[in-house]
């Protein structure tokens, strides 16, 4: 397609106009966390709450290696729990930002204080590690983490449960909280195959199997669980990770393997450009031909709650690699960046094609509430739907594009490294 025939109507599939009309809807969050309450005074006999609880666990990163460890579980014992989980599928549904919130605040996140590495919490068949814990609250917490589908499970509960929302720019929201005083399994959960291998080899660093659950088909929702709770690594190394931190890990991890199947790949022919749209976040993908290269620029608008300087205007965070990958941690757009690399190479590999990649992501003040980084992810991911808008070179793609940007070329090649030093040489092609 043409450029100027993709950039004169971005079309709307009917997935794309369902999470349009999703995002138009309107929930009154505190009178929901209401309701929340008196499910939850509903559903917890004695001191105890009996349910379905999602296969996803949580794990803090304040107080740091001693942490708060915790089972999310619906106070609805009637809802599909499997649908709370943080999943790809919440896009193809059309969530917007209050639905998500509304999922999360549906959850009770009962949670118990332990050190990241120690069997105090539980007590294990092990003499030291958390790698060796199935009994107890963390061993619980870890047979959630690994099964493939949700877990009844009896949590005893000390107290009511704090009832706000805790957000996490690169994590989904958390409810609820409510400690627990210990937590036993009602059934027995099915572990798929791949999983135990990975759990009986204590001499498999978590790297090779994150990378060997990818290739047989888990996605990094599943990856990033299963690393949370401590069941990847060698034994002497494994131990609960913080969700935030296993979030990022994993896409960092993922990205690296299947960036190095692309290494001796061909590169595209010609630019091409990408797009799309959700919850208030505009996602511009541009495709030059050439040797593996990424860039993730933010421009965040100066009403959105991300901009630090609203009384500048934009402000635009930026990060960069190179064929080689990165050796430092993104500070700038942090989880963000892996995220949106993951759903780029993640197309490339579709194609067994490497590319340059600019992706541009403007944050408007319709993104009121961090829901997390997975929305970028799918974001990228789903950009790629259609066809593209085809260009002769990358500056025709970026002229093309320029009044649909919230900032000037100026700008943008003041802080962009592809714009400002491949500018010239990508007009070649």
């Amino acid at each position: 397609m043409q450029l100027d025939e993709f950039i004169e109507g971005f079309e709307e599939d009917e997935a794309a106009q369902r999470r349009r009309l999703a995002a138009e809807k309107s929930y009154a969050i505190t009178d929901h966390l209401e309701d929340v309450e008196q499910q939850f005074e509903a559903a917890v006999q004695g001191d105890s709450l009996f349910g379905s609880t999602a296969p996803e666990i949580f794990v803090g990163r304040s107080g740091y290696p001693n942490v708060s460890t915790g089972l999310l579980s619906p106070v609805d014992t009637d809802a599909a729990a499997a649908g709370f989980a943080t999943s790809g599928d919440w896009y193809q549904e059309g969530l917007g930002i209050e639905d998500v919130l509304q999922r999360r605040t549906g959850m009770v996140n009962s949670t118990q204080t332990t050190s990241v590495d120690s069997v105090s919490a539980g007590g294990g068949r092990g003499t030291s590690g958390v790698h060796d814990v199935w009994n107890g609250f963390v061993g619980v917490q870890r047979e959630v983490a690994i099964a493939d589908h949700p877990v009844d499970v009896e949590v005893g509960l000390d107290g009511t449960p704090e009832m706000d929302v805790n957000f996490d720019d690169v994590g989904t929201p958390t409810g609820p909280r409510a400690h627990a005083t210990g937590a036993d399994l009602a059934e027995n959960p099915h572990v798929p195959r791949p999983v135990e291998k990975t759990l009986s080899d204590d001499d498999w660093r978590a790297e090779g199997a994150m990378a060997y659950l990818y290739r047989r088909g888990f996605d990094v929702y599943d990856i990033n669980t299963i690393l949370s709770a401590g069941a990847l690594g060698q034994a002497s190394e494994r131990s609960l990770v913080p969700t935030r931190w296993s979030i990022t890990a994993v896409d960092d991890t993922v990205g690296q393997y299947v960036r190095g199947t692309l290494r001796n790949a061909d590169t595209i022919d010609k630019p091409e450009l990408w797009y799309n749209e959700y919850m208030g976040n505009r996602y511009w993908v541009v495709l030059a031909p050439g040797r593996w290269e990424f860039e993730l620029v933010e421009m965040k608008a100066p009403q959105s709650v991300w901009n630090p300087r609203p009384e500048t205007g934009y402000y635009m965070s930026s990060a960069h690699e190179g064929y080689e990958g990165r050796t430092a941690y993104v500070e700038e757009t942090a989880g963000a960046y892996y995220a949106a690399r993951l759903g780029v190479l993640e197309h490339l590999q579709e194609r067994d094609k490497q590319a340059k990649c600019l992706v541009l992501r403007e944050i408007t003040d319709d993104y009121w509430a961090p829901v997390g980084v997975w929305q970028v992810r799918e974001g990228v991911r789903n950009a790629f739907d259609g066809e593209p808008g085809t260009a002769q070179s990358f500056k025709e793609t970026l002229t093309a594009i320029a009044d649909q940007l919230p900032v000037t070329l100026g700008q943008l090649r003041r802080k962009s490294e592809l714009v400002a030093g491949l500018q010239s040489q990508l007009s070649d092609f």
